[in-house]
């Protein structure tokens, strides 16, 4: 009797203690997940902890996404991307190149080199196998004007993790022959045009010879002597009249032997003797058979006294009202009386010319448009 009370004491104090040590560790769950809670809440300047055990960032040393985790491929590789011509003299043709290497293990194959402004590129080869090499060569022509130039190329190949590689060409034009002067302002009432002597030096010293000089409708021409190399050389410019006032505007260029300098080109302008406004009339929104007017001014731009001897249209769509001498030319009123449309035709033209006594004719276009509500479209 006395031993079976023992083992139930000893079984009710058993299942006691393990009652006890079962709410201790309930007790202690809640205590550690509110700290948890208040760390992950905690203020800027602390460390945020995160209960989360799992690893979500790689390793320094392990391979990206992007790199492919090893995958074996193409490596294109450039020993350089940039090239500096330096400076280069205006006009010149300048020739570099870039290497490639294939440092891969696989075959790599250059699919397009887009054409760049102003550079050519041509390819050694487009297939290289791992370890070998070949060249990207540029050909660069210059500009005619002075200063710095960037251009840029791409190349692309079949490198999943460079398929499009940006080169780099760079140059400073920098004259070798000065010319005076750059530009020719010229005037019909001078003689000569009033042109001036145009100078040419090597700024390098170096010896040139002029081999050609050409203008705009060979208004303009100089003597030279091919064969004759100096540093400087002084032209004297002639100037055919009728010619330039034939093509009041346009160029002179001038070929030379110098290396780095093979053309210099002058630009001029002519003055002209009149100035009309506007130099155009428009007609918007025009009715068949409904006139409308317009007034055009003549004037003298070097104050010459001149007569009008006849006027005329080429369509017969522009009349001249009144012709009234002001001061330094003429005030016209014309009157334009656009035709019947033609089919889906929405637009006629014209044009008035004015003959000056003594040889020069000069025009004034008419463009016209119709108002589309005014007009039947025809089918």
């Amino acid at each position: 009797m006395n031993r079976n009370c023992l083992i139930l004491a000893a079984f009710v104090v058993g299942c006691l203690l393990l009652l006890q040590v079962g709410c201790q560790e309930q007790a202690k769950a809640p205590e550690e997940s509110k700290t948890v809670l208040k760390r992950q809440s905690a203020g800027p300047n602390e460390a945020v902890i995160s209960p989360t055990i799992a690893k979500t960032t790689p390793e320094a040393n392990e391979p990206s996404p992007s790199e492919g985790r090893g995958e074996p491929g193409p490596k294109i590789t450039f020993e350089k991307v940039i090239h500096d011509f330096g400076e280069v003299g205006p006009g010149t043709k300048n020739t570099g190149e870039f290497k490639i290497t294939n440092t891969g293990d696989g075959v790599l194959e250059i699919t397009k080199v887009p054409y760049c402004c102003g550079v050519i590129t041509k390819l050694s080869k487009k297939k290289y196998a791992p370890g070998e090499s070949g060249t990207v060569i540029v050909t660069f022509n210059a500009s005619r004007f002075r200063g710095r130039l960037t251009r840029h190329m791409y190349v692309n190949s079949n490198d999943k993790a460079r398929p499009r590689v940006r080169l780099t060409v760079k140059a400073k034009i920098v004259p070798k022959v000065s010319y005076q002067p750059e530009r020719l302002n010229l005037l019909l009432k001078d003689e000569n045009a009033g042109c001036p002597e145009i100078t040419l030096t090597a700024l390098d010293n170096q010896p040139f010879a002029i081999r050609q000089f050409k203008s705009t409708a060979n208004s303009i021409t100089a003597d030279f002597e091919p064969s004759v190399k100096k540093t400087k050389f002084v032209l004297q410019p002639k100037v055919d009249m009728e010619k330039l006032r034939r093509g009041l505007n346009g160029s002179i260029s001038i070929s030379l032997t110098h290396p780095e300098c093979r053309t210099v080109t002058i630009p001029f302008n002519t003055r002209a003797r009149f100035k009309i406004t506007p130099p155009s009339i428009y007609v918007l929104r025009a009715e068949p058979q409904k006139a409308t007017k317009r007034k055009v001014w003549i004037l003298n731009n070097y104050n010459e006294d001149f007569e009008i001897e006849s006027v005329s249209s080429q369509k017969g769509i522009i009349k001249r009202l009144s012709q009234e001498k002001i001061r330094g030319g003429y005030q016209f009123e014309l009157e334009i009386t656009p035709p019947a449309a033609e089919g889906k035709r929405m637009l006629f033209t014209d044009v008035f010319f004015v003959n000056i006594k003594g040889g020069e004719r000069l025009q004034i276009s008419c463009r016209g448009f119709y108002n589309s509500r005014k007009v039947p479209r025809r089918r």
